[in-house]
């Protein structure tokens, strides 16, 4: 639990979630992209004091879960606790730091799910009737007859499964009311812009509300797998009704009395569901309606961002070109996977992986740029400053210094990037003055100038290069904790950037956002790389 935010620091709450995964299967590269991304997000939110609640987890019911345990030959749970055992370890490879792990198996889910069904159920917005139609059993969704694909084979199939059949069904049902909401959902869409983001998702959102909506089925039959309807024991709540509710869930605390009341009381609404975009209709439609019907908050944004793909081909087992992230992790370290996808693909749109793109990048920034400004200046520090920190501070650079005008900039343009979710800007902006570092080295040559006995300048254009790879590793450290954290230790502070409980500590002031607070005097620690040069594997 992380949950910690310093003395007399802003009180604005931030609350972020990613979706619960499926478990029919162990964690993906996607799933790790949005869990990555919602990290970043939640240690940025941190940095600046707030108090921050991050929850991921697990949706464990439904049919696709059920028959992939009988195929496994495991009972659901046994095949849920194994499944939710690989992403919690790969969570832990990747420096995730979530607050709360939110299993839609937890005994006290039944109870928020039953109150809530309840709260609906008054509202006269649940009622038992026939369904008749396509269902694919991966996306645990009926699916539109215009959505389906049909091609050359003589079976119809999923629009996003596309290998797999869909099945007709025609079965009595309980419904939700969706289509009471349209008015009101076209009403949010227009009041609060940016409730859907990036703008290419909103649209498509407004474009499927505008065709009408539809009531939807909340129950299955002849289910085992899953909470009984409350009342009707021959009825199976439907994933989707079941899965979305487990956000509120996550919301309690361990010893809290299990009450929908208790669960809102502190961190509701969410301010950010982050997810992708396939399932964008269940959050930004499904989910807001029944929201609505309940009588409760809505949140402040979803946001859907884009699919990867590998080599510019859709993944798939079929193709054998999955990528793990368990081996990727493995191979080339969590800072390294965390920086790529979250700098080399702009966040909302499809992103490709390349294995010499992803190389290239990381020597060409993390190694090259970043990592050897560093060593070259500690190098310098040690032999002509006594290895520390000059004896200067940011009031003594003027105003138009190239290295403090760029950094004093990063003070708005970072946390705006943050906040509008654009990791890549957060990533560029901190580049520009660490590129604008090297240059201002090789063109100012303090060695040159040592030679020539002039200390003074020696000590200014230290400082400021030292300082600015240090304004550089702060804004970065969301995305990659080790490392700037081993940029703040060689720089003599006693921080760690993945330790939440003491940051605030050892940060002291607070004011480590601004450029120019290096302190004067401070000893270095002796130069090492960061981030040693990767190769490409053999054949690339």
């Amino acid at each position: 639990m992380f949950l910690t935010s310093p003395v007399n620091a802003p009180s604005k709450p931030f609350a972020i979630t990613t979706p619960l995964y499926y478990v029919n299967t162990v964690p993906h590269i996607g799933s790790a992209y949005t869990t990555i991304a919602a990290d970043a997000l939640s240690r940025f939110h941190r940095l600046q004091g707030h108090p921050t609640l991050f929850i991921t987890g697990t949706d464990e019911h439904g049919q696709k879960i059920q028959r992939m345990a009988e195929q496994r030959q495991l009972s659901p749970q046994e095949h849920c606790d194994e499944i939710v055992g690989g992403f919690k370890t790969l969570w832990d490879k990747l420096l995730i730091r979530y607050d709360r792990f939110s299993r839609t198996t937890d005994p006290r889910h039944e109870t928020i799910v039953g109150e809530f069904f309840q709260r609906v159920k008054e509202q006269g917005d649940i009622y038992l009737g026939q369904q008749q139609g396509w269902y694919c059993v991966a996306c645990e969704e009926f699916k539109e007859e215009r959505e389906l694909l049909d091609g050359d084979r003589p079976e119809k199939r999923c629009p996003i499964h596309s290998n797999q059949s869909v099945e007709w069904r025609d079965e009595r049902n309980y419904f939700f009311r969706l289509s009471k909401y349209q008015a009101a959902l076209e009403a949010l869409y227009d009041s609060q812009p940016d409730f859907i983001q990036p703008p290419s998702r909103r649209n498509e959102v407004l474009s499927f509300v505008k065709r009408g909506l539809q009531d939807f089925s909340i129950s299955r039959i002849n289910l085992d797998w899953g909470f009984p309807v409350p009342g009707d024991p021959e009825h199976t709540l439907y994933v989707w009704f079941d899965a979305l509710l487990g956000y509120v869930t996550a919301l309690l605390e361990p010893d809290d009395e299990v009450s929908l009341d208790r669960a809102l009381a502190q961190w509701w609404p969410i301010n950010l569901h982050l997810i992708g975009k396939d399932i964008l209709r269940f959050h930004a439609v499904y989910w807001p309606a029944m929201l609505m019907s309940a009588g409760l908050p809505l949140p402040d944004r979803v946001f859907g961002h884009g699919f990867l793909t590998k080599d510019g081909q859709k993944m798939g087992k079929s193709l054998g070109n999955t990528l793990d992230p368990v081996a990727l992790v493995d191979t080339y370290g969590a800072d390294a996977v965390r920086y790529y996808f979250l700098k080399e693909i702009e966040f909302g749109r499809d992103g490709d992986f390349q294995q010499t793109r992803f190389v290239h990048s990381l020597n060409a920034d993390l190694a090259n740029d970043l990592g050897n400004l560093l060593n070259r200046t500690l190098t310098m520090a040690k032999r002509y400053c006594q290895q520390q920190v000059p004896a200067l501070s940011g009031a003594d650079f003027p105003a138009d210094h190239p290295l403090k005008q760029v950094g004093q900039s990063l003070q708005e343009r970072v946390p705006q990037a943050y906040h509008a979710v654009a990791f890549s800007v957060v990533c560029e902006g901190v580049l520009e003055l660490v590129r604008l570092g090297n240059k201002y080295l090789d063109r100012e040559a303090p060695w040159s100038r040592y030679k020539a006995g002039d200390q003074a300048a020696v000590e200014q254009i230290l400082y400021g290069v030292l300082e600015s790879v240090r304004l550089g590793a702060y804004w970065l450290s969301p995305i990659i904790p080790s490392l700037s954290t081993a940029i703040y230790q060689q720089l003599g502070f006693s921080v760690d950037f993945n330790d939440f409980t003491n940051l605030h500590v050892t940060l002291g002031n607070n004011t480590h956002h601004t450029w120019g607070i290096l302190p004067g005097g401070q000893p270095l620690q002796d130069p090492t790389p960061i981030f040693r040069t990767l190769d490409l594997p053999e054949g690339e």
